[in-house]
């Protein structure tokens, strides 16, 4: 069918409730948004589903999210009973329908027999991998948006490490998915059912207090100043128990909680777009921090995986961190205090993303710890955790990405916002007891280290035709490399789409010059943007900018020119 027979189908099919009549109704003739809706389905790759909340099947509504649970569960049926019985845990964030989706989940992997365990109420993300590892279900569900705008939501599986699903099993139910004839044959149980007959079971606090215990043994240092003024804000997501319980129970009692942004707000109203790795998301907690005279502000992004921080200067102004400086101040922060104790494993690695700086590298090398590259995504991060498990060639210490995600240990196998809202809460009250701010332990490591600086630059290109143009961009630079750029001379070039890299296939370009400085190109898996990593390395601060500005100019003068 094409996409305006699908738009009638959908319109005078008796599967479809009367709600998502009303709402198609309502774009008749409108030829744009229905060919939009409707001439995809959304698709569920290893990061799930992601999408606009609406009718549709290019978007997130009960009837996609039935599906792509249909297809999980023939892929669970398949394994045979214990599998069923092992069952899948499933959480939700305080978004536009993630209950109901979280519940539909529930209705679906039940009616093929399959046990679930669904949390009570809103929940971090990284608490439903520790679940799965906990409960040894077989897989996991979140219906989460992450750090979206407030029209989008999302689907994400997890397999029995705890991990985000990787290729072979996000394949195999789609395999499935694809199989499904018509919305029709999809299997659903009613939830009261469910539960009477044992297939749905909810999980409540007793979780979460094991978790917060075993969080707390992550700590590193006792001889820091608890009395460090914190400004925290979970965006009004999932983040705003479990973390200030930690925080409290490790002895923060000068935590101040943004009080607009406390409480669940599907809509985001005080900010918007609710990703802690755009600064604007921080006014409020800024207007507090000055306030309290606070030293570090820290947020939490909807569904509580990522985290940024913000720390105050000399001259008072809050001073933002990206993900490159705070993962590799918590690198330096984990390695020193566990090489200070002796608990460094001998064998022990750090895993970043290939579009992840290398500053961290540096320092691991100092203190013998191996660094490990992993494609983009916590699937692949903390994939290599996994691996490790099974072949004892090294021991995972911690994991992160540039893109404000970390975790440190094994507990999690996700990023982790609550694990490291308390180490970067540690780390800034053991410095200052030093006398010291996470800025001048950062500029302590470049002037060791060398100056590692970076830029990120995100262009948004929504619809077919920005999808179109993404293509056309990285054709470009894949056919045609930018060779050399002021004094940087090209080295090295790795397509891992294609190259013999040994890792799984991405679309992603990353061109290496021969002073140290690199850039990447890759589309975003997740949202209509082509993302372009800049990272420089100088002795000297200034040169180390400039070479950031000559490789911007490059690229965008090149990306400017396609069309």
């Amino acid at each position: 069918m094409n996409y305006l027979e699908k738009y009638n189908f959908w319109l005078n099919n008796d599967y479809f409730d009367e709600e998502t009549k009303r709402e198609l109704k309502s774009i008749k003739g409108n030829d744009t948004e229905i060919l939009d809706r409707f001439h995809t389905d959304l698709s569920f790759g290893t990061a799930g589903l992601r999408g606009k909340i609406g009718a549709g099947t290019n978007r997130m509504n009960k009837y996609t999210v039935s599906l792509a649970t249909e297809g999980l569960a023939r892929t669970i049926v398949h394994r045979g009973e214990e599998a069923m019985n092992r069952g899948v845990a499933i959480a939700y964030d305080v978004r536009h329908f993630s209950r109901e989706f979280a519940e539909i989940a529930a209705r679906v992997l039940s009616a093929h027999g399959i046990k679930v365990y669904l949390f009570e109420d809103i929940r971090p993300t990284p608490l439903l991998s520790y679940t799965i590892r906990r409960l040894n279900t077989i897989s996991g569900i979140v219906v989460t948006a992450s750090h979206n705008p407030k029209d989008y939501n999302g689907y994400k599986v997890y397999w029995e490490e705890g991990s985000q699903i990787l290729d072979n099993i996000a394949d195999e139910i789609l395999e499935n998915i694809n199989a499904v004839e018509d919305f029709s044959h999809i299997k659903l149980m009613e939830l009261g059912e469910a539960k009477e007959k044992g297939l749905v079971n909810y999980i409540g606090k007793e979780i979460d207090d094991e978790y917060v215990e075993k969080v707390k043994k992550l700590a590193l240092n006792e001889d820091i100043d608890k009395d460090i003024k914190i400004v925290y804000t979970p965006l009004n997501g999932t983040g705003n128990v479990l973390v200030r319980r930690v925080l409290r129970e490790r002895g923060f009692n000068n935590v101040f909680v943004v009080p607009e942004q406390e409480l669940p707000d599907p809509d985001f109203t005080t900010v918007g777009y609710p990703n802690p790795e755009d600064v604007k998301a921080f006014d409020y907690a800024i207007e507090l921090g000055k306030e309290k005279k606070a030293d570090i502000l820290i947020a939490t992004d909807p569904d509580c995986d990522r985290v940024a921080c913000m720390v105050r200067d000399n001259n008072g102004d809050f001073i933002p961190l990206n993900g490159n400086q705070t993962g590799a101040l918590m690198v330096e922060y984990i390695l020193s205090s566990r090489a200070k104790d002796k608990t460094i494993p001998e064998n022990g690695a750090i895993v970043k993303s290939i579009v992840t700086g290398d500053l961290s590298k540096a320092i691991g090398n100092k203190y013998n710890v191996a660094t490990i590259e992993a494609l983009t995504g916590f699937k692949h991060i903390c994939g290599k955790a996994n691996e490790f498990d099974k072949t004892g060639e090294y021991t995972f210490i911690y994991g992160y990405e540039e893109s404000i995600g970390y975790v440190y240990g094994t507990l999690v196998r996700d990023k982790d916002g609550v694990i490291s809202s308390m180490l970067i809460a540690e780390m800034a009250a053991y410095y200052k007891k030093q006398g010291k701010t996470l800025l001048d332990k950062l500029e302590e490591l470049y002037k060791e280290h060398g100056y590692y600086l970076e830029k990120l630059i995100s262009i948004v290109l929504e619809g077919i035709e920005g999808s179109e143009r993404i293509g056309r961009i990285m054709d470009s630079f894949r056919k045609e490399p930018i060779k050399n750029i002021d004094n940087m001379k090209l080295i090295k070039t790795v397509d891992y789409l294609y190259d013999e890299t040994g890792e799984p296939k991405s679309n992603v370009l990353k061109y290496y010059f021969d002073d140290g400085s690199w850039y990447a190109i890759r589309p975003s898996g997740t949202e209509p943007k082509i993302k372009i990593y800049i990272y420089s390395k100088d002795d000297n601060k200034s040169n180390s900018e400039n070479k950031i500005k000559f490789i911007e100019k490059s690229t965008m003068d090149r990306i400017e020119s396609i069309k």
